[in-house]
């Protein structure tokens, strides 16, 4: 992973100060009460610093903020590439980043939902720059590579860009209606989404029910995907 990619990232890698504890600690917070509802006393209480430590570490909440899009943001990129390098196909690259778009809602859970409930926060704003265009990347990413699936005669004669905004607003509400302890286990979610989604874009749906088991390739490429960049974060910080 690249160390120094921004200020925030470098300090999250780094473990400089209570740097970790009060991002932790923000994100959680933003994900039960939204950004509105935390303050910088809500966070210091509860980690036992002063006011001072959250702004010599950040300077402002909007940069707390950013520092969440921004390391969220990063981690995902790993991963995509990961499995980009790991899967040669586009319908397999398809499908893998489909389940861990869902998947993050689970082992990732709470900079999943306090990112995609504020994403589009302050978004005009400088210290919001860096965190839009590395989304900006991602999606471009994920966009070619249904471009790829359409040139390699697999995917349906379809609007790429379109089609990945749809597929990204699709998971952007998941946080609204799933919960981890629910009657439906994340994987099952995740293999109806692949299923909806490729379903819609393949020319043959034979390879489908493979693409979308929560065992398949593309799932578990996710998963290893998920793993090499935690403890890739790990072997920084230490």
């Amino acid at each position: 992973m690249n160390r120094a990619t921004n200020r925030g990232v470098l300090l999250v890698v780094s473990g400089a100060g209570r740097y970790n504890d009060i991002l932790d600690t923000f994100t959680r917070h933003i994900a039960e009460i939204g950004y509105d509802g935390v303050n910088f006393g809500l966070v210091a209480n509860e980690l036992g610093v002063s006011k001072g430590t959250i702004v010599h570490h950040f300077g402002s909440k909007d940069r707390i903020l950013a520092a969440l899009h921004e390391s969220y943001m990063t981690r995902r990129l790993a991963e995509l590439d990961y499995i980009l390098a790991e899967l040669d196909d586009p319908v397999e690259q398809v499908a893998a980043a489909l389940h861990a778009f869902l998947l993050y809602h689970e082992v990732d859970r709470a900079a999943t939902v306090a990112f995609q409930r504020e994403v589009v926060r302050l978004a005009g704003q400088e210290s919001m720059a860096k965190g839009a265009d590395l989304r900006q990347t991602y999606f471009t990413r994920f966009r070619d590579v249904i471009q790829s699936g359409i040139d390699s005669g697999q995917f349906r004669e379809v609007d790429p860009t379109v089609d990945a905004l749809l597929l990204f607003g699709s998971a952007q509400w998941a946080w609204t209606w799933f919960h981890p302890d629910g009657e439906r286990p994340i994987e099952a979610i995740c293999s109806a989404f692949v299923d909806l989604a490729l379903g819609s874009l393949l020319i043959n749906r034979r390879r489908l029910p493979q693409l979308s088991d929560a065992q398949g390739k593309a799932a578990r490429t996710v998963r290893a995907a998920i793993a090499a960049v935690a403890e890739d974060a790990a072997s920084t910080v230490a």
